[in-house]
């Protein structure tokens, strides 16, 4: 009874997480031929390896780069590391009116989902 404070705390977080680490969108059904994949980590994590035609746009300046988005409407995967970086771009893009979103979470698994 001791550790049921400690087991709940676990089962919450594992419930709060669990879409980040068990998400289940089919990126080969996900028309990427009109979309792009957006990699938000930094210059050097990129070029140490990505996704084969990725943009890569760090998120500390992907609010300066919009520009290069100029279709709100057409699919935009975003991808990093962990998925951490990836949501905040999410969220970022969808305050700026971006509409078809997608976290595609770390970049190799994300890869490793469209082959």
């Amino acid at each position: 009874m001791n550790h049921l404070p400690l087991i709940l705390l676990c089962l919450f977080a594992f419930f709060f997480q669990k879409k980040r680490f068990f998400n289940n969108t089919d990126f080969k059904a996900t028309p990427i031929s009109t979309g792009i994949i957006i990699d938000v980590r930094s210059d050097a994590e990129f070029y140490s390896g990505h996704i084969e035609n990725s943009l890569n746009i760090p998120l500390v300046v992907l609010s300066s780069k919009l520009g290069y988005l100029k279709d709100k409407d057409q699919v935009i995967i975003t991808c990093c590391a962990s998925a951490a970086r990836s949501a905040v771009a999410q969220k970022l893009l969808s305050s700026k009116g971006y509409t078809n979103l997608v976290n595609g979470g770390g970049w190799s698994h994300l890869e490793s989902k469209l082959i």
